[in-house]
């Protein structure tokens, strides 16, 4: 068996797995600083950067990646503070939109300088500018492929899509 164990896919798999679990520690411990849950800043930044700040909890819950009861309780927390509102879909009355309020707003604004300054310093500053392109060209690639729904938005009756590709 010891060819097989000596795999470069098992070794570039366990590097991502690595990686992102120390980004995800990493990240935890500055977002602390802030109050604000590492899920709670996903939710708030993929729902700024839709159209209209607002985002279907569908298409929420595929490009974070939570169950939908999950989302649901994460929504529920980050509503209670204030930084956001469901709104009711008016062409689907099962359906509903995250949007972001005044307060979620501001407080994004407030915090995204220091956060990216940390990104800069713990992760995208350690590539160069073509380094991160290709990176982010391979992530969004892999993404389609095992989470195509992430990049797949629902479209209003508009025909505008109830979301970007944020990939937040």
């Amino acid at each position: 068996m010891g060819g097989l164990l000596d795999d470069d896919r098992l070794t570039t798999v366990g590097l991502f797995f690595e990686t992102a679990a120390g980004l995800e520690a990493v990240l935890a411990r500055h977002l602390d600083s802030y109050g604000l849950p590492r899920i709670w800043l996903e939710v708030l930044l993929r729902v700024a950067r839709s159209p209209r700040g607002e985002l279907r909890m569908a298409d929420l819950a595929a490009q974070v990646a939570l169950s939908p009861s999950g989302l649901t309780r994460a929504v529920d927390k980050i509503e209670e503070a204030g930084l956001v509102s469901r709104v009711s879909c008016p062409s689907d009355r099962r359906g509903a939109f995250v949007r972001l309020t005044e307060a979620g707003r501001e407080r994004l604004e407030a915090m995204i300088p220091a956060h990216l300054t940390h990104l800069e310093e713990s992760f995208t500053g350690l590539l160069s500018q073509a380094e991160l392109a290709r990176f982010t060209a391979t992530l969004r690639k892999l993404r389609d492929h095992l989470n195509p729904g992430a990049a797949q938005l629902t479209p209003e009756p508009s025909g505008i899509p109830s979301g970007i590709d944020s990939g937040a």
